[in-house]
């Protein structure tokens, strides 16, 4: 029998870590008659009760194996430790509040057993406000367009992959990791399953705007080099036409006898938008600095403090 793993991580989700244990151990024991399971919960150092449940499910059922960090380390990293820790011949990644749907577990399965070893779910609609909706669809095909790799839109981290992709996965070090768009570049048959994406019933969302900046910022510096080669052309840019003219001023004045007026706001201007160029570039440049400055570093990407079943 092949084994599913299921891997769930969880940040103060007390009120949706029992609701979301009942309905993914449901769908699985349906499948009993052809897979084994395990659930793998990850906990990102929660300050509420979520760990005292998970280790009270743990304790009564040996198929449920918890993880609980020394503090938190983000949301991407503890999915990467959930993949690592998984022993299963598949991985499904679901979120505690399910708002991804366990329901959609066994069309995963037949996609992968059709040959692909990684089955994504396409967010169609999702219960969000308008701006915020649309600053994500912009966001997904933003990525794709400065990427190198093709990476798709408007998919999340609820997937299905093989256990030939953990390990792949798991010969990656990275220190700022953006699963989506690492497994996307890893190739192999891959598809999408368009799903509709339900609303929190309980408990509020870790994700503020700058957790979703964050991410959003570590995806397009982890799979893109163009704003690099942004603050390169436009650097060329610039001088080219400060060149232009400073000639233009030289040959008026030699050829034409002009005489240019001081021009106080002019001036200013340049000097202002040339600072602000600078500083802007300069951050960019400082991004792709300060990753590689911790990716020699080479920290864990996580630290397990306590652990049940493992």
């Amino acid at each position: 029998m092949k084994k599913i793993s299921i891997v769930i991580p969880v940040y103060n989700e007390e009120k949706n870590v029992p609701t979301a244990y009942a309905a993914i151990k449901s769908v699985l024991e349906g499948l009993s008659d052809a897979y084994d399971f395990e659930i793998v919960f990850t906990d990102n150092h929660s300050t509420d009760r979520s760990f005292a449940l998970l280790r009270d499910i743990a304790l009564k059922d040996s198929k449920v194996k918890v993880a609980r960090f020394s503090r938190n380390f983000g949301y991407q990293k503890s999915i990467y430790t959930g993949y690592s820790l998984s022993t299963g011949d598949i991985v499904i990644q679901l979120d505690c509040d399910l708002q991804d749907p366990p329901a959609l577990i066994p069309e995963f399965l037949r996609k992968w057993q059709e040959g692909y070893l990684v089955v994504f779910g396409v967010r169609k609609t999702r219960s969000e406000g308008p701006i915020i909706t649309a600053a994500r669809k912009v966001f997904y095909r933003l990525i794709n367009f400065l990427s190198e790799d093709e990476l798709p839109h408007d998919a999340g981290d609820f997937r299905l992959v093989d256990r030939r992709v953990v390990d792949e996965l798991k010969r990656i070090y990275d220190s700022s990791p953006y699963l989506r768009g690492t497994i996307a570049s890893l190739g192999f048959n891959q598809v999408g399953i368009p799903y509709d994406r339900l609303e929190r019933t309980q408990g509020d969302s870790k994700f503020n705007f700058s957790s979703l900046f964050s991410l959003a910022l570590d995806g397009i510096v982890n799979h893109s080099v163009v704003p690099l080669r942004l603050a390169s052309y436009t650097g060329i840019f610039t001088f080219i036409a400060a060149l232009v003219l400073m000639l233009g001023y030289t040959a008026g004045k030699i050829l034409l006898g002009k005489h240019w007026p001081a021009g106080f706001t002019t001036t200013t201007t340049l000097i202002l938008l040339s600072l602000s160029l600078n500083a802007l570039f300069m951050g960019i440049i400082g991004e792709y600095l300060g990753r590689i400055f911790l990716q020699v570093k080479r920290r864990p990407i996580t630290i397990i403090e306590e652990s049940f079943n493992l």
